[in-house]
C-alpha cells in the first residue's frame, strides 16, 4: 500500500498549525501542546523542516518557528521530500538506469509515468490546501482530462 509515514503526517500537522498563524512564532513546546504531538517528535521534525527551508527559527525570548515562505508556496511534494526524500514508487522511478533487470523489464516506463503523475499532483496541492485554509475546493488537472479506455481512445 502506498502511504506516507507517521512522521510526514505529523510534519504536515505542524506546518498546518504554523500556516494558521503566519504572523506568529511558535515554540516546539507550544506546537506540541497545540497538536498533541510529543515535544521530542515536534523538535525532531522542526529541525528537519528547518534544514529543508520550510520553516525558519529565531532564538531568544520571543523566538520560535514560523513558515519560511507562504503556505501557498509550500507543496505537498516539498513536505514529502523534506521528511521522506523524493517520491519513488519503484527503484527505477528513483534512479534511472540503476536497476539490475532493466534490460528485460517491460514495466519500468509505465511506473515512471505513474510516479511523474503522482509528483505533479502533489506539487499542485499546497500547504494552504492541506491546512484547509484556502477556502477553495482542491482541483486536480490530472482528473479533469478525458479518461481513456484500454485502447487509448478518449471516452
Amino acid at each position: 500500500m502506498l502511504r506516507i509515514s507517521k512522521l510526514t503526517d505529523y510534519g504536515t500537522v505542524i506546518l498546518a498549525r504554523l500556516a494558521a498563524v503566519p504572523d506568529q512564532r511558535l515554540t516546539a513546546a507550544q506546537l506540541s501542546a497545540l497538536t498533541r504531538i510529543a515535544v521530542p517528535t515536534v523538535s525532531k521534525l522542526l529541525k528537519l523542516l528547518h534544514r529543508h527551508g520550510l520553516v525558519e527559527s529565531t532564538r531568544g525570548l520571543h523566538g520560535g518557528y514560523r513558515l519560511a515562505r507562504g503556505a501557498a508556496d509550500i507543496s505537498a511534494a516539498d513536505i514529502l521530500d523534506a521528511i521522506e526524500g523524493p517520491v519513488a514508487l519503484t527503484e527505477c522511478s528513483r534512479h534511472a538506469h540503476h536497476c539490475g533487470i532493466e534490460s528485460t523489464c517491460g514495466v519500468g516506463r509505465a511506473w515512471q509515468k505513474v510516479n511523474v503523475a503522482l509528483r505533479r499532483t502533489m506539487q499542485e496541492v499546497s500547504l494552504l490546501d492541506l491546512a484547509g485554509l484556502s477556502g477553495q475546493p482542491i482541483q486536480f488537472r490530472a482528473l479533469e482530462r478525458p479518461s481513456r479506455d484500454r485502447r487509448g481512445a478518449a471516452s
